[in-house]
Formats: structure tokens, sequence, C-alpha cells
């Protein structure tokens, strides 16, 4: 089961069986509630991919 969750929250937003159809769902929530951040995570729960939407507050140095 994949969770769609807010940072800091125990109770998912909403629960999948197909990772992509909660990477999709995260993606939609992020891009509606901007500045946000997505990020996905392996089975095991490391981090996998992260993705900011609108002005990132803490960008990279570069």
């Amino acid at each position: 089961m994949w969770q769609v969750k807010r940072e800091g929250s125990i109770k998912a937003i909403k629960n999948f069986e197909v990772k992509k159809d909660a990477v999709d769902y995260g993606i939609e929530v992020a891009r509606n509630n901007q500045p946000s951040q997505l990020t996905i995570k392996r089975k095991d729960g490391t981090i996998e991919k992260e993705r900011t939407y609108g002005d990132d507050p803490y960008p990279p140095r570069g």
C-alpha cells in the first residue's frame, strides 16, 4: 500500500494500491498547494526523488 501524507502528519490523506497512482495524486496535491515539496519514497522508506513546486524557499547554492 502506498500513502500520500502531509509533512509531519501521521494520518494519510489517501491510500493507493499502485505507487504510480499515489505519485500522480501527490503531484496534484503539491501543485495545488504551492509552494510545496513532494518526497517520493521507496518501499524501504528511503528517498527516491524530491520535487519542489512554486518558489523554493531554500534553493541550493549554485
